[in-house]
């Protein structure tokens, strides 16, 4: 279940199934490989995109606060507000994007959201990471984990940014209390060629936290290979926008048995 501050909101499933929200200066967006450059707009309105996708039947939103990614501080709050607003009752949102302190966090946590997903931060210091599970609950605490050729990275669309092998990530995340992490994989991301399957098989395996697939997720088929190897959930966003696949076929192949 959600934290009891939560309560009204759908109770979470089993498998999370997240449609990716990115915003950029207001625009819904989606990068190929987590480069800037190379954005493709999907719409002028973020909150109609949300309501879209909860009415379709989606009971998480993954929001990305593109602009707080690159400036390291919320920016999109206002937008995320709104959102909350909207899809209140219906969906939980998890916001990631320049979440770099104590006050950021809980600045979006007010908002409206039900998780936060911080990256940068807490794999520069996973001890804030560990403040964060202390002071909010593990629940409302989520690691984004970006990764390229085995290294979790902060700054995950840098070209060249310092990284540790992704084991290494998670288990010393785990081991201050981080029990939900979210794993790119960068060089997959935007381009629809399906999930880095082994790579997240590998993380599932240290059995340290709940593995949620994103990168590359293009159908109902790759959804529920991640969910056959042991992942938590699945962030899905391009082949929603390309209509490769909808929100409903998502959600009635997760419903079948498997």
């Amino acid at each position: 279940m959600l934290p009891r501050s939560h309560a009204t909101t759908p109770e979470t499933p089993d498998f999370e199934l997240l449609p990716a929200i990115d915003v950029v200066g207001g625009l819904v967006v989606r990068l190929r490989q987590g480069d800037f450059a190379r954005a493709t707009v999907y719409g002028s309105d973020p909150v109609a995109v949300a309501a879209a996708f909860v009415h379709a039947g989606a009971v998480w939103l993954h929001v990305v606060d593109l602009d707080g990614a690159r400036e390291g501080r919320p920016v999109q709050l206002d937008a995320v507000k709104r959102i909350a607003a909207v899809v209140a009752g219906r969906a939980n949102i998890e916001l990631g994007g320049g979440l770099r302190t104590l006050d950021a966090v809980a600045r979006a946590l007010e908002a409206g959201v039900a998780r936060v997903a911080i990256g940068t931060a807490a794999l520069r210091n996973p001890s804030f990471a560990g403040e964060l599970v202390a002071a909010h609950g593990v629940d409302r605490i989520a690691v984004s984990i970006d990764v390229r050729d085995g290294l979790a990275l902060g700054e995950g669309w840098r070209r060249g940014a310092a990284g540790l092998p992704a084991a290494d990530a998670v288990r010393a995340l785990a081991d201050v209390g981080v029990a939900t992490f979210e794993v790119t994989a960068i060089d997959r991301d935007g381009m629809l060629g399906g999930p880095d399957l082994a790579a997240l098989a590998t993380l599932v395996k240290l059995n340290r936290g709940r593995i949620i697939a994103s990168g590359g997720i293009a159908s109902a088929s790759d959804v529920l290979a991640a969910r056959a190897i042991g992942c938590a959930g699945a962030i899905v966003g391009k082949a929603l926008y390309e209509r490769r696949v909808t929100i409903a076929e998502l959600v009635q192949a997760l419903r079948d048995p498997a």
